[in-house]
């Protein structure tokens, strides 16, 4: 078994050293989930940014093929309207779908990017909790 210090032993570090060792460490910690939020940050930026060339690339062939039955139901609706009411009701139709479309899009965005940085800032919050907790004592 080891022997009980006594106070002033010059083994047991000093309050000031003590101290020191915290500061380093409480900034140590800081910097790490800074870079952990970051890094988490970069990996979604480029999951975002591949996801977003796929949609961009999907929605050029969605595009040509939506062209191909505009026209196919534009001429459809000409044969009981005229040619540009047909065209008018076709036009708005998409419109509708297509703002719709939008808002769902943006609103998806919108949360998955929310996710990510509240998540690393609550861990934040959780170490310098436990850190002042830990100073306390």
């Amino acid at each position: 078994m080891t022997e009980p210090q006594e106070p002033g032993d010059p083994a047991e570090p000093s309050v000031v050293e003590l101290v020191s060792r915290l500061s380093e460490q409480i900034s140590q910690l800081v910097r790490e989930e800074l870079r952990l939020a970051l890094s988490e940050l970069k990996q979604k930026g480029k999951q975002a940014g591949t996801g977003a060339g796929l949609v961009g690339a999907g929605v050029t062939i969605a595009v040509l093929g939506l062209s191909a039955l505009v026209v196919a139901v534009t001429s459809a609706l000409a044969r009981v309207l005229p040619l540009w009411a047909a065209a008018l009701v076709v036009g708005f139709a998409m419109l509708a779908v297509g703002g719709l479309l939008t808002f769902i899009g943006a609103g998806e965005i919108k949360s998955g990017m929310q996710s990510v940085s509240e998540h690393a800032l609550a861990r934040l919050a959780h170490d310098v909790e436990t850190i002042k907790d830990s100073a306390k004592r």
